[in-house]
């Protein structure tokens, strides 16, 4: 029997929905997006991702009176001072494509030596009981690799043609499905968010 009978995802992003319903398999009997609810938008007024991902969680638990789980993630780059961070999916502008933020990615690229196209994603998982969870499980992951102005791979979403990971020898977005999962910065945080749902959200 699943931990979790019924959870709403906070996202409309594609990409997102399905890394995470698979990610999720086996913990929560129905997975939904929140589209399924007509659930609108939440305004990212936060200024970190943890924030974010509180608001957008909690939005979601609000409209469809269900368990939320939401994720805010994005590209950090040190050398640019951490941008675009939180407004990865908006780097090129609010209705920004991922080609348009690919695209202004590799103009900051050229202004950019070999040394200092360092990168990471990074994400943060939230999930919420209700609205009023006091105390929403947080877990956060990491996965670092380097810039190439030169896209490789059509799988993946967002950076993942420009992000290569030397470990690899190739892009995240030739990677395999199940591979990225295991690695990655969303399957390292919700490995980090499996166990303390099945710590603290078990059912007697």
């Amino acid at each position: 029997m699943a931990l979790i009978e019924r959870l709403v995802l906070a996202s409309g992003n594609a990409g997102k929905l399905a890394e995470l319903a698979s990610l999720l398999s086996g913990q929560v009997g129905e997975i939904i997006p929140q589209s399924f609810y007509f659930v609108p938008t939440a305004e990212e007024t936060g200024s970190t991702f943890v924030e974010n991902a509180i608001i957008k969680a909690r939005h979601a638990a609000a409209h469809t009176g269900l368990p939320a789980i939401a994720d805010d993630s994005g590209l950090e780059i040190p050398a640019l001072d951490g941008e675009p961070g939180v407004r990865s999916a908006r780097w090129a502008g609010e209705d920004a494509s991922d080609a348009d933020n690919n695209a202004r990615l590799r103009d900051a690229l050229i202004d950019l030596g070999a040394h200092e196209r360092g990168a990471a994603y990074r994400c943060v998982l939230v999930a919420m009981r209700h609205a009023a969870d006091p105390a929403p499980l947080i877990a956060e992951g990491m996965w670092s690799g380097q810039l190439t102005e030169t896209p490789q791979g059509d799988s993946g979403f967002g950076y993942d043609p420009h992000f290569f990971l030397p470990e690899a020898g190739c892009t995240a977005a030739e990677l395999p499905a199940d591979t990225k999962n295991m690695l990655s910065h969303r399957g390292q945080a919700l490995s980090a968010l499996r166990r303390r749902l099945e710590q603290e959200w078990q059912q007697p």
